[in-house]
């Protein structure tokens, strides 16, 4: 009994001597929550997608044209990432942004096996999505902010890779749980999103009502003034006049 209580307290030392570098958060999520699983990246793409999220209409609303410089943040499988790609074209780049670098993997095969050449993979760490500084026409985040803790800090940083009058498009999932999209209690609201970015610096401009699941927020730094967008538009800023109110979000 001896030998095994003393090979017992071995074990019990080495273990605690080797648990908190096992524990230590990895760089790319220290100030993010839940991440979503790469395993689970077949589930973003669900055949029926394209009918409920109105992607067209997402980057109609953002101005996003040919030769615009973009941001897809939290890119995921690369959903959207390849759907920017081909709305800016040739001269235009896409920033195809995640803090997992397993996702960014995924991504740069999908543009591979698609042939575009306009896409850049960016890692970013924590709330600091490693965008270059004022750079974007538009930056899109899609479904992303709730696994987010310090939003406020991402936020700031997306404003300040903004060019003057570029736009900040923020979709995620309406509160209550119905349709697509994580549980109900996983879910941030609208309300919390425009405090965040209102901390960071940032003006709402619209919100946008034609999702059905989701609410889309748009946003600009305080200096800019975004004009009035349709398909085609380039998002810049036209003078200094106020941003008419938008109507209410969606319940």
């Amino acid at each position: 009994m001896v030998a095994v209580r003393s090979s017992a307290t071995l074990v019990a030392v080495v273990l605690a001597c080797l648990t908190p570098a096992a524990q230590a958060p990895q760089p790319s999520s220290s100030q993010h929550g839940r991440l979503f699983p790469p395993q689970d990246l077949g589930l973003l793409e669900a055949p029926d997608r394209d009918e409920w999220q109105r992607p067209h209409q997402i980057l109609d609303a953002l101005g996003v044209a040919e030769a615009s410089v973009v941001a897809d943040v939290g890119a995921g499988s690369g959903w959207f990432t390849v759907r920017l790609a081909r709305r800016v074209g040739p001269n235009g780049r896409v920033y195809a942004q995640d803090v997992q670098q397993e996702m960014l993997a995924a991504t740069t095969r999908r543009v591979r096996r698609e042939g575009l050449a306009n896409v850049t993979p960016v890692l970013g760490r924590g709330s600091d999505p490693g965008l270059p500084a004022g750079a974007l026409d538009a930056v899109l985040v899609v479904d992303v902010l709730h696994e987010i803790e310090d939003r406020v800090t991402l936020l700031a940083n997306l404003g300040r890779a903004m060019k003057p009058g570029g736009l900040i498009g923020i979709v995620d999932f309406k509160p209550g749980g119905a349709g697509p999209g994580p549980d109900a209690g996983d879910r941030v609201p609208p309300e919390d999103v425009e405090l965040a970015a209102t901390r960071a610096g940032l003006v709402l401009r619209r919100r946008e009502t034609f999702l059905p699941f989701q609410y889309f927020l748009i946003f600009s730094r305080q200096e800019a003034t975004a004009t009035p967008l349709g398909p085609g538009a380039s998002g810049r800023t036209r003078g200094a006049a106020p941003a008419r109110p938008g109507p209410p979000a969606a319940p």
